[in-house]
């Protein structure tokens, strides 16, 4: 501590010697008159300068001495009754002042008492003020000031009419009231001390205010001590009404105090402690937030908004429920990643091997991703595209995103959309409502700390509407590119750029999406795998995977190439692998547990351990080769877990032209039955079947397994083909089956799902499939290695089914049929697969 920072009369000294320093004081005042001890007064004094505080003559002061100059002028004084003189500075901040950093009038002091403290290396000096000087020039400055002085003499002017008794009073009692509103150990050591000479009393009242050093200094340089007094009355005065306004707002506050702001001044107190121990301070929110905010990259809109709320929190109580409110979006505000771009990785090798080592297959796919990462690799400022990934479950849709993302280097981000009815999970809630969130959009770019990952919404044709808005609507914004670089989240209420954000949706039906929606995508088909596809995939990927998730070393579990495909043709029916997968999972599972059992187990699984452990097949692959029944005709159909093969039935009996449809058949399939009938009977003799017979007969269409629903356009050509099987009593060809539309001028119209259907063909042992012309570009997509063994015939009309159905051979004129009307068509001990959910 310095020598000045002890002004005021008792704090001079450490608590542990406050009663010495005070009881020296006083014995001092009692022993006033001490002239006759003093030496002879020098023309050149030492000086020391105070700091905070302005010394009078004929008051004591304790002085605790800290500056290095200070000091060595303590040590070249001769004794105790040593003089000196004593100025206060101007700047109290200023360590070490200047000559012109000095007032030139101080006091004149004799020094009373020198203290050592040496546990402590502490020195005090209590000094006694004689008379107010003027420093006439300096002698030196250093090691320490010295000047030339001379004397001011006070005026004593103090009259003793009746005015001025009264003036003197009315003073004292305003001190009085000054020292009763000002609770401090200084202003009670004062109450206690003799009033006979008030203006030795008013010096020492003047020396322990709280005032400025200026207005003290002022004070001291006052010759009339009548004018001393009378601007001390002014100062007392405003004090007064300073105090007085501080106790009334203090006891009006006092009176509203609620729970809520005790709570906040017990927390401010709580927060004024942990600063003073250097703990966390969570009182400068709005500062905190300042700071962070001029870190981020924002555009000169949204920092004015930023701005704007900070602000708002300055204002705020922070014992509100809005104040944590307003402080939770701030947090979310400074969180968000504000021009935060992770660095794309433009390797097109590298991408191609990462989707070529995570993915089997998926050509189409991964050559677009390619193309996007090679203009971005040209063009640095390249928006995003919205692309759709569409296809049935199980085939890696939703994992492809996420080797896109580890293809270009970015975060990854999904978030499922499947059973989402509130607008407000896209768009987030308006922050009026109580426990108000911003949209999922932006809580995941917080939680990526990134503003271009690759972002995945899965299942994008499961949304539904609600009475709390449409997310499809939402998402109209968020997925197109000319819009989503000023995205509004509701609760964020400023515009977020989404242009740079790769979103991926995923999709089963591509029709339950919306229009609008689907207009701003790019939809890309991932079709289900082949069974090559499916061993393949299993070998590279689900095998590998599966032994390494069950703690297995490699050489405990192997399966053959050969006995997957059992596994796919007998237990499953699927478009992708994901059943295929939990069916490996079980079998490494019953392998692990042998291990760890030390029981015997074959490392090479046969197909007797695959019997053991999976059970007995739960499909039959049928042999429709070697079929070939009247009236049934063989036709192939798409689900959303695959193709499957679809037999339509006929059976003619005896009626009056009636058409019966069975099946569990929807309305666009009815048609089709009714276009097949009408158009063989306009053609009826070409096909040498008497028209006669139609209004004669009953005819009854039937698709077996009727607790499936089924519908679409593509039995068309299966129908007819059946219906003419009926009634000419001819088998089509064995081993062939077909799907396509037919019109009532006997055209025959594409159709799609064509990678599945051929996938249920040779799954049914069919080497012949009859197709729609447009349909050819399907099979050239397709690698050949696929599609080895089946032979494709292509159709415009359907005079060219008829022909290969029935080949050459001349149709009867008689129907064998005739006298078996009545009794169903059917495929006698033909086995069907079962479960077959075809739409």
């Amino acid at each position: 501590m310095e020598e000045n920072k002890l002004g005021l009369v008792f704090r001079g000294a450490a608590e542990e010697e406050l009663d010495n320093v005070g009881n020296l004081i006083f014995t001092s005042m009692r022993q006033r008159d001490r002239s006759a001890n003093l030496p002879e007064i020098p023309t050149v004094l030492p000086l020391i300068e105070l700091r905070n505080n302005v010394f009078f003559p004929n008051t004591f002061i304790p002085v605790l001495i800290g500056r290095r100059r200070t000091r060595l002028l303590v040590d070249d004084l001769p004794g105790e009754n040593s003089l000196l003189a004593v100025v206060a500075q101007r700047n109290s901040s200023d360590e070490n002042p200047t000559k012109e950093g000095l007032y030139r009038v101080g006091t004149l002091a004799s020094v009373v008492k020198v203290m050592h403290d040496d546990d402590k290396g502490r020195i005090t000096l209590v000094l006694e003020g004689i008379s107010r000087i003027r420093i006439e020039d300096f002698v030196s400055e250093k090691p320490y000031f010295k000047i030339h002085w001379s004397e001011l003499p006070d005026k004593p002017d103090l009259p003793d009419n009746n005015d001025a008794v009264a003036f003197r009073q009315v003073l004292l009692e305003k001190v009085e009231r000054f020292m009763g509103l000002t609770h401090t150990l200084e202003m009670r050591v004062l109450q206690e001390m003799d009033r006979t000479n008030l203006s030795i009393f008013f010096r020492y009242l003047v020396m322990n205010m709280g005032i400025e050093t200026r207005e003290k200094q002022l004070l001291l340089e006052c010759d009339s001590e009548q004018v001393r007094m009378e601007r001390l009355m002014h100062i007392v005065n405003r004090e007064i009404q300073v105090l007085e306004l501080r106790e009334e707002i203090q006891e009006r506050t006092r009176q509203n105090l609620d729970k809520q702001q005790r709570e906040f001044i017990l927390q401010q107190q709580m927060r004024t402690i942990q600063d003073e121990l250097g703990e966390d301070d969570e009182d400068n929110d709005a500062e905190k937030f300042t700071a962070l905010g001029k870190k981020l990259k924002l555009t000169e809109s949204v920092r004015e908004s930023f701005d704007r709320e900070v602000n708002r929190l300055r204002k705020m109580n922070p014992m509100s429920p809005d104040y944590q409110t307003q402080s939770s979006y701030l947090q979310l505000f400074v969180e968000l990643p504000w021009g935060v771009y992770t660095k794309d990785n433009y390797n097109l090798e590298r991408a191609r091997k990462i989707l070529d080592k995570d993915h089997y297959g998926l050509e189409q796919v991964k050559e677009r991703i390619l193309e996007f990462l090679a203009v971005l690799k040209l063009r640095k400022d390249l928006k995003s595209p919205i692309i759709c990934l569409y296809g049935p479950p199980g085939v890696g849709k939703t994992s492809l995103g996420k080797s896109i993302a580890a293809a270009l280097g970015r975060k990854y981000i999904r978030m499922s959309l499947g059973g989402m009815h509130d607008e407000s999970e896209i768009r987030g809630h308006r922050r009026t409502y109580v426990g108000a969130m911003p949209g999922r959009i932006i809580q995941n770019l917080r939680k990526a700390k990134s503003s271009n990952p690759v972002f995945i919404l899965d299942e994008v044709d499961k949304l539904s509407a609600s009475n709390v808005g449409d997310p499809a609507a939402a998402l109209l914004e968020v997925l197109d590119p000319a819009q989503n670089s000023t995205f509004a989240d509701n609760y964020l209420e400023v515009e977020y750029d989404l242009s740079h954000v790769l979103f991926i949706t995923t999709a089963n039906d591509v029709s339950a999406i919306p229009a609008p929606l689907r207009d701003r995508m790019e939809m890309i088909e991932v079709t289900g795998y082949l069974v090559e596809e499916k061993v393949a995939i299993a070998e590279h990927h689900l095998i590998p995977d599966q032994i390494k998730e069950h703690g297995l070393k490699k050489g405990q579990f192997q399966l053959d190439p050969d006995l997957v495909l059992r596994v796919v043709q007998d237990y499953t029916r699927e478009s992708g692998v994901r059943h295929l997968n939990q069916l490996i999972g079980k079998l490494v599972r019953q392998q692990a547990k042998r291990v760890a059992m030390n029981e015997k187990f074959n490392k090479h699984l046969t197909l007797a351990d695959i019997r053991e452990r999976l059970g007995a097949p739960r499909f039959t692959n049928e042999e429709v080769g070697s079929i070939a029944t009247p009236g049934v005709a063989v036709g192939m159909a798409w689900t959303q877990v695959g193709g499957e093969i679809l037999y339509v039935e006929t059976s003619i009996s005896e009626g009056k032209g009636s058409l019966t449809i069975t099946g569990n058949l929807g309305d666009v399939m009815k048609e089709s039955a009714t276009i097949a009938l009408q158009w063989v009977q306009a053609n009826a003799k070409e096909l040498g079947i008497d028209p006669s017979r139609f209004e004669k007969s009953h005819i009854h269409i039937h698709v077996p397994e009727g607790a499936i629903p089924k519908d679409g356009p593509s039995a068309g050509i299966t129908m007819v083909t059946s219906l003419v099987s009926a009634f000419t009593g001819k088998a089509p060809q064995a081993g062939l089956s077909m799907t396509g539309e037919i019109t009532l001028r006997g055209k025959v119209l594409a159709v799609g799902g064509i990678k599945e259907k051929i996938l249920a063909a040779k799954r049914a042992n069919i080497n012949r499939i009859v197709l729609p012309t447009d349909n050819k570009r399907d099979i050239d997509e397709i690698k050949p290695e696929y599609v080895k063994g089946l032979t494709f015939s292509y159709v415009k009309t359907i005079d060219e089914v008829i022909a290969i159905a029935f080949g050459d051979a001349k149709i009867p004129k008689e129907s064998p049929l005739e006298g078996l009307e009545g009794l169903p068509m059917t495929l006698g001990a033909t086995p069907y697969p079962t479960n077959r959910p075809v739409i």
